[in-house]
């Protein structure tokens, strides 16, 4: 299974995005949080890297978020949006 073709991975991807940038907080910004530099930050929001459950929890927290509340949200929005389809593939598209 890759993950990072799946659409529930792109939701979180996209959601983390919108999340950034909601907080009005710039990829450079973020990045400089996180240590690391803004190209980490674009890849990721790019999906050209792949992030695990800790790193996801080191960014939510990072723009002062909770990373539950976070993911909880995340995934009620996309059930949301796959509940008018069929169950949502996590294989490569």
């Amino acid at each position: 299974m890759k993950s990072t073709h799946s659409s529930l991975y792109g939701h979180v991807l996209a959601g983390l995005r919108s999340h950034r940038k909601a907080k009005g907080i710039t990829q450079e910004e973020l990045a400089n949080r996180l240590r690391n530099r803004q190209t980490f930050v674009s890849k990721v929001e790019r999906g050209e890297r792949r992030i695990d459950v800790a790193e996801f929890v080191e960014i939510a927290r990072a723009m002062d978020g909770d990373p539950v509340a976070l993911l909880r949200d995340l995934l009620k929005t996309f059930d949301s949006g796959t509940s008018k389809r069929s169950k949502p593939r996590l294989d490569k598209r």
